[in-house]
């Protein structure tokens, strides 16, 4: 593992850190839930199976409901099975719908393997490729973060709407 820090002045300590345990990215990711305050952006190739946890959707349920302006963002280069895999994330959609979007990348764009999970602006996870288990956490990172949201930007601009959580699955 790689640890460094940096402070400047009275702002948080920044913090990085390397890891390779797939069971600690999912972990990071509930323990970071509920220190969010504002906005959480996934880039993904397909979410794994713990976005349909009664643990992640019931903190991403109180997440959006502590205030109404909370977002969560979700690009995905795959998203055939959500409605069929991840049904208590696709209720999520369709309880939170003005809330939780999830976009499809465009066939362009599915050679971006690297995914990533920023919370608010300045804390993230980032995943090296979708494939391995090799990761990085920022906490406190606002540089490190700002280029994962630019490219989550850039990714949502491109990919399109899709409609989940509709009764019925329709």
């Amino acid at each position: 593992m790689t640890n460094s820090a940096t402070s400047t002045g009275s702002l948080p300590l920044t913090q990085y850190r390397r890891f390779e345990s797939f069971k600690e990215y999912e972990a990071l990711i509930d323990d970071t839930l509920p220190h969010t305050e504002a906005v959480v952006r996934v880039f993904d190739n397909a979410l794994p199976a713990s976005w349909n946890s009664t643990q992640r959707t019931s903190l991403l349920r109180h997440f959006l409901r502590r205030n109404p302006v909370n977002r969560v963002y979700i690009v995905l280069h795959e998203t055939d099975s959500i409605e069929r895999k991840l049904p208590r994330l696709a209720d999520l959609c369709r309880d939170f719908g003005h809330a939780c979007k999830i976009r499809l990348t465009p066939k362009m764009a599915r050679h971006i393997y690297d995914p990533f999970v920023i919370f608010d602006a300045s804390h993230y996870l980032h995943r090296f490729h979708h494939a391995h288990m090799r990761a990085a956490q920022g906490i406190h990172d606002v540089e490190g973060a700002q280029q994962l949201l630019d490219r989550h930007a850039e990714l949502w601009e491109v990919s399109a709407a899709i409609s989940v959580g509709s009764p019925g699955g329709l």
